[in-house]
């Protein structure tokens, strides 16, 4: 008898996770709605900023980068400055070994992600680390196709076993408490909240 996968419904632990920002480039925001731009990069810049802070580690690719340029520099700017744009040419990032080696030497299992374009490299990229024996969760706010894309995407990601969620249900995920809160992220109900997202 064939057993059954059930879900992983775990809270998402900080000292697990990697983020990783998936083709963030002009070249693909171009491809959405003027009014969706603004607050997705906003959003994917505040978790980026938001990982730095727990100190997870953030691994950034971008596709072809010759042709369509690197990360936009709102997100760029809050990397790590370890953290440096791979040369994506595969669609999904598990193609990639140099990619794939960056990701197993964070020595963590659970991949958050975050970018462009959700039915393309972000599902074949959640697919491949499945694959490969990780975690994934992809951030539903801060991830963009076009049109109706963004939804199939999603939907795929969904059924294959991937975790959905939003960047405010993950990072309170990585917080957990309201003390830590009070003691290190104060500043985030004064200033820092992202375009879209009611902390």
């Amino acid at each position: 008898m064939e057993q059954k996968i059930l879900p992983d419904n775990s809270l998402t632990d900080a000292n697990d996770s990697m983020l990783i920002v998936i083709d963030v480039q002009q070249a693909f925001l171009n491809k959405l709605n003027p009014e969706q731009c603004e607050p997705i990069v906003n959003r994917i810049t505040w978790i980026t900023q938001m990982a730095s802070r727990f100190e997870i580690p953030v691994i950034a690719t971008a596709e072809y980068i010759e042709f369509n340029g690197g990360t936009v520099p709102q997100v760029a700017e809050k990397f790590p400055k370890t953290t440096k744009d791979y040369n994506k040419m595969s669609f999904g990032l598990a193609g990639d070994q140099n990619i794939l080696s960056a990701v197993r030497d964070t020595g963590r299992k659970t991949a958050v992600l975050v970018g462009f374009e959700t039915d393309v490299c972000v599902c074949q990229s959640a697919l491949g680390l499945m694959q490969n024996g990780y975690r994934v969760v992809a951030l539903a706010d801060a991830v963009a196709s076009p049109g109706p894309s963004h939804e199939f995407g999603i939907e795929r990601m969904r059924n294959a076993g991937v975790i959905i969620s939003t960047v405010k249900g993950t990072f309170y995920e990585w917080l957990r408490t309201v003390n830590r809160v009070k003691e290190e992220f104060k500043d985030i109900y004064i200033k820092e909240q992202p375009m879209g997202v009611s902390l």
